[in-house]
C-alpha cells in the first residue's frame, strides 16, 4: 500500500505537467478561433451575397453653355467669310447658347423586390434620363419617386416583371467604432467594385441640419455616391455620400449617411413622394457655460429658445428664454439633438416638452406642425413700447433707447422694443462676444428690457443672485442670439 502511494506521488508532477500543456493548447486554439472571427479570412462570401442588389446609375441631362468670345474681324476682310463659316459649324456666335448632353455616374442599391432603389440626390439631380445597370448587365430606365436634399437621399423605381434581389436596412445605432464594414459601388466609372474598412467614427456632422454620418476608412471615390455601406451581416447601415480629400481621391476619410436616418426618409418618399418632418416652431441656440452661469443652471446642456414665431410652440406657451431639456421623453443635450428628434417625430403628434423657465421646470404639450410648410413663417415681434429715450455707456457698449429715428435707420418695425447698441469698444468683452453697433438688446436676465433703468435692474438682480454674468438677448436684422456678458467688467465710463 505504501509502495502504491509512493508510485502515485512520484507520477503526480508528470501528470500535472501534461494537464497544464493540454490546457495551454486549448487556450491557444481558442485564441486563434477568436482572432479568426474578428479578422475574416475573406469578404468573398459577403460580396457574393450583396453584389446582385447593388446597381450602377447613369444620368443624362441637357445643359446650355455659351460659346467662347468671337474673334473681331474687320468688315470686308478676306477672313470674314472664313470666320462666319467656322462659327456656323460650332454652334453660332459667342452670344448664342448651345445645348449639349451631359452625363453623370453614381451608385445605388435595391431595397425591394418590386424595384425601389436608393441613391444620393446629387447623383440624379436635374437629370432627365436615369438608367440603372444591374450586376448581371441588364439595363433599365428608372423613374424618380422623390428626393430629400436635406439628407441627400433620392428614391427611384424600375418596372420589372420578375422579383429583384434586394438588401435591407440594418440598425446604424448598433454600429460600433472599429467594426468591419464593406462599401460597394461604381468608383470613377470602373463598374462594380468592393472595398473594406472599419467604422472610424459615429455621429459626424458636415453641413446639414439632419446630418448623422458614419465615418469609414473603406475606400470611397467619385462614383461611389449613393452606394451602400454594409455590416458583416449584409445589412445596409449607411449610404456613401461624401469624402474628405485634398485631391478628390480617397484618403481614408469617407462619410455614409446613417441608415436610421435614410430609412425614415425612404419610407416617407415611398408613401408621399416627399418628406414630412415634425416642426416645433422655435428658434434655438446651444447653452454655453457662461450662459448657464448667467441663468444659474448646473449644466450647460439643452437648447435655449431665442424666438417663438407663430406656430405650435407659441400656441402651447413656449417662450424665448426657455431652455428645452426634454422632448417627447428623450433628454435634449444640444440644438442638434433637438432638431433631429423633432424632425423624426410624426407630423400632428402631441408631445411633452420639458423646459427650464427661470428657477422652475415646466412641461407643456405641443402638437407638432410640418416643417416643410413653415419655411416662410416670420419671426414674432416683441410688443412692449419703449419709454423716454436715454443713453448710457455700459460694459464696453454705448446704448440708446429706441427712438423713431433709430427704428427707421435700423429698418425696425413700429412695434420693436429694446436698447440699441450704438458703439462697442473693440477691447471689451462685448466685442469679443460678437456684439456690434446696430444690434438690438431686447432681453436681459430673461426679462424684457426697453429702458436703461430696466437693464440696470436686471444687472443688479444678477449680482445679488451671485452670478458672474448677465444674459442678454441680441437681435441683428431680426435674428436672435443669447450672449452672456461678465459682470466684473467696467460698468460705466
Amino acid at each position: 500500500m505504501n509502495r502504491q502511494a509512493l508510485a502515485l506521488r512520484s507520477q503526480t508532477p508528470q501528470a500535472l505537467r501534461a494537464l497544464y500543456m493540454g490546457a495551454l493548447a486549448m487556450v491557444l486554439l481558442l485564441g486563434q478561433t477568436l482572432s479568426a472571427s474578428a479578422l475574416p479570412d475573406s469578404f468573398a462570401d459577403l460580396a457574393d451575397k450583396i453584389s446582385p442588389s447593388v446597381v450602377n446609375i447613369t444620368t443624362s441631362m441637357t445643359v446650355t453653355e455659351r460659346a467662347g468670345p468671337s474673334p473681331v474681324v474687320p468688315e470686308g476682310s478676306p477672313f470674314e467669310d472664313f470666320f462666319r463659316e467656322f462659327q456656323d459649324r460650332n454652334g453660332g456666335t459667342g452670344d448664342q447658347a448651345r445645348p449639349r448632353r451631359s452625363q453623370a455616374l453614381g451608385s445605388g442599391f435595391v431595397i425591394s423586390e418590386d424595384g425601389y432603389i436608393v441613391t444620393n440626390n446629387h447623383v440624379i439631380e436635374n437629370a432627365d434620363e436615369i438608367q440603372i445597370e444591374f450586376f448581371d448587365g441588364e439595363v433599365m430606365d428608372a423613374k424618380l419617386i422623390g428626393t430629400d436634399p436635406n439628407t441627400d437621399i433620392a428614391l427611384l423605381k424600375v418596372q420589372t416583371d420578375k422579383p429583384l434581389p434586394f438588401v435591407t436596412f440594418g440598425n446604424s445605432d448598433n454600429a460600433r467604432v472599429g467594426q468591419w464594414v464593406v462599401a460597394m459601388g461604381n468608383p470613377l466609372g470602373q463598374g462594380f467594385s468592393v472595398s473594406a474598412g472599419i467604422v472610424s467614427a459615429r455621429n459626424r456632422a458636415l453641413s446639414g441640419t439632419y446630418d448623422d454620418y458614419i465615418q469609414t476608412d473603406a475606400a470611397i471615390n467619385r462614383g461611389n455616391s449613393g452606394g451602400p455601406l454594409f455590416n458583416m451581416d449584409g445589412e445596409v447601415i449607411g449610404v456613401n455620400t461624401a469624402i474628405l480629400s485634398p485631391n478628390g481621391g480617397s484618403i481614408g476619410i469617407g462619410f455614409s449617411m446613417a441608415s436610421n436616418v435614410v430609412s425614415k426618409v425612404v419610407d416617407q418618399l415611398k408613401e408621399f413622394g416627399e418628406t414630412r418632418r415634425g416642426w416645433l416652431g422655435v428658434r434655438i441656440q446651444d447653452v454655453t457655460p457662461d450662459m448657464a452661469d448667467a441663468m444659474g443652471l448646473k449644466e450647460a446642456k439643452g437648447a435655449m429658445i431665442t424666438d417663438v414665431p407663430d406656430g405650435p410652440a407659441k400656441d402651447s406657451g413656449l417662450a424665448a428664454g426657455d431652455v428645452i431639456v426634454n422632448f417627447d421623453g428623450k433628454d435634449v443635450s444640444d440644438t442638434r439633438s433637438l432638431v433631429r428628434q423633432v424632425g423624426n417625430t410624426t407630423v400632428g403628434k402631441t408631445v411633452r416638452v420639458t423646459v427650464l423657465r427661470g428657477t422652475n421646470t415646466e412641461t407643456l404639450k405641443v402638437t407638432l406642425g410640418r416643417r416643410e410648410d413653415s419655411e416662410a413663417v416670420p419671426a414674432a415681434q416683441v410688443q412692449d413700447q419703449p419709454a423716454e429715450a436715454e443713453t448710457l455707456d455700459l460694459m464696453g457698449m454705448s446704448l440708446s433707447e429706441l427712438t423713431p429715428e433709430l427704428k427707421t435707420q435700423l429698418e425696425l418695425g413700429d412695434d420693436a422694443t429694446g436698447l440699441v447698441v450704438t458703439d462697442v469698444d473693440e477691447m471689451a468683452n462685448a466685442f469679443e462676444k460678437g456684439i456690434r453697433a446696430g444690434d438690438l438688446i431686447t432681453d436681459a436676465g430673461q426679462e424684457k428690457v426697453s429702458t436703461i433703468a430696466e437693464l440696470q435692474t436686471q444687472i443688479t438682480a444678477a449680482k445679488d443672485a451671485g452670478r458672474k454674468s448677465v444674459l442678454l438677448l441680441i437681435r441683428r436684422q431680426g435674428d436672435p442670439r443669447f450672449v452672456a456678458l461678465p459682470l466684473d467688467a467696467e460698468e460705466s465710463k
